[in-house]
């Protein structure tokens, strides 16, 4: 039995793949809010490059060189791995496998995109680069591509998780990056709320704000993004490549696929080269997105034009929202604390491909330490969402007897995460709605 599939250095993608190109319907534009216009503004936001590739319909984009290469010195390719451990605890016939991104040195999916938007900034001359982050993953990410590069890294992290995780705050520190909590008196949007809600726990619309406006005072500044929008996925497609190639290494075919999904980088990157093949009716693979049952933004939200930010500097997105203003309760899984959704991934729900469901946090987190327990691997309260939901397939599979194939994207590790797993483990952990 073949318990790990691994790739050599040479077969890292050499090009991220666009769902833009083979979306089943037309994907809708992003607009102005009334008596504004936010979309002219976006180039004085992002970087010129990110931009274009937001907006490309070409199947597939080049990497650059200098980018592959640092995917391979930073650890990619990552293996795909067998959970045969957790199979035998469960007794079923289904197989699951596991993408394992947390073997990257911050430890989740985030490094693929920041280094390609800390690289593209580089090239551009730009001096700084801001970000929010939720539960810490990306804001480590970025501080660790900024310093390879050469550039300065700010952060602003989501105030519950700046209280909760402390020590991402010092791995960023440890790459040079300057973090504030979300709201800070940084910025006119973050003393804005902490005057009108001075307790508040912070949201991701609101440090999305704060570095969207931080960056908009300066020429050399400009803003990076963690998730949501396609330039983001797109770098993140290196995952769903390698586990194409796995598979067909492995002589599988997936049945079911599985990831955690906030704002939706690490569900789109492993899973839409794999939408793709549904799309063009080359495939039946079910594909689940799992969401925490106190933010569940794909299954009670609303599909329709919104902001991505708390304060409206960004266009109105058509998406799945939850309200711009809407700040969601202080679960520990800080990465899926959004409002909002990926406007790809918001069609594609919309449209029938992608099956969503929720998870209660303290559900999430007992799955979680089944999965370390059967297989070693301590995984982020993120990933637990996924877990969830593979070993609830699982134990269907086992009551109808399917020897379905189950996979993964296991997309980071739990070791910052330990404050969540105590409280779980001597039973403080409140439960979400």
């Amino acid at each position: 039995m073949q318990y790990r599939i691994d790739l050599t250095n040479d077969e890292v993608p050499t090009k991220w793949y666009n769902i833009n190109a083979d979306l089943p319907v037309e994907l809708p534009a992003p607009k102005n809010s009334e008596g504004k216009d936010q979309i002219s503004t976006l180039p004085q936001i992002f970087v010129n490059e990110c931009l274009n590739q937001e907006f490309s319909t070409e199947r597939y984009i080049k990497i650059p060189s200098e980018v592959r290469e640092l995917y391979q010195r930073l650890g990619r390719p990552t293996p795909l791995c067998r959970a045969r451990g957790l199979e035998e605890k469960l007794n079923t016939p289904a197989k699951i496998y596991y993408k394992r991104e947390d073997t990257s040195p911050t430890g989740s999916h985030k490094l693929n995109s920041a280094i390609a938007q800390a690289y593209y900034a580089k090239k551009e001359g730009i001096e700084r680069i801001t970000t929010e982050t939720g539960a810490g993953q990306w804001g480590t990410a970025l501080c660790l591509a900024a310093s390879m590069m050469d550039i300065e890294c700010t952060v602003y992290m989501v105030r519950v998780s700046y209280d909760q995780k402390p020590f991402r705050k010092t791995i960023m520190q440890l790459y040079d990056g300057n973090v504030h909590a979300s709201p800070s008196e940084n910025t006119e949007v973050g003393r804005k709320v902490l005057a009108e809600t001075p307790d508040t726990p912070g949201s991701l619309g609101i440090a999305i704000s704060e570095a969207v406006e931080d960056a908009l005072k300066y020429d050399d500044v400009k803003y990076t993004l963690g998730s949501v929008l396609n330039h983001v996925i797109l770098h993140q497609t290196t995952i769903g490549q390698e586990i194409k190639l796995q598979l067909e290494k492995a002589e599988e075919e997936p049945d079911t696929m599985i990831a955690c999904v906030g704002g939706g980088s690490n569900f789109g990157g492993s899973l839409f080269p794999f939408i793709k093949d549904k799309i063009q009716g080359n495939s039946d693979t079910e594909f689940i997105a799992v969401e925490p049952s106190a933010c569940p933004t794909l299954t009670e939200g609303e599909y329709r034009y919104d902001f991505g930010d708390n304060m409206g500097f960004t266009p109105l997105l058509k998406m799945f929202t939850l309200g711009h203003n809407f700040v969601a309760p202080s679960v520990h899984a800080g990465g899926l604390r959004y409002h909002g959704m990926n406007t790809q991934i918001s069609l594609l729900k919309n449209e029938g491909y992608i099956t969503p469901v929720t998870a209660h946090q303290r559900d999430v987190f007992a799955a979680g330490k089944m999965f370390a327990m059967c297989e070693g691997v301590i995984p982020a309260p993120e990933t637990n969402h996924a877990i969830k939901a593979a070993i609830d397939e699982a134990k269907k599979c086992k009551e109808t007897g399917e020897e379905k194939t189950i996979v993964v994207n296991f997309s980071g590790h739990g070791l910052m995460d330990f404050k969540g797993y105590a409280s779980y483990m001597d039973g403080s952990m409140e439960n979400s709605k």
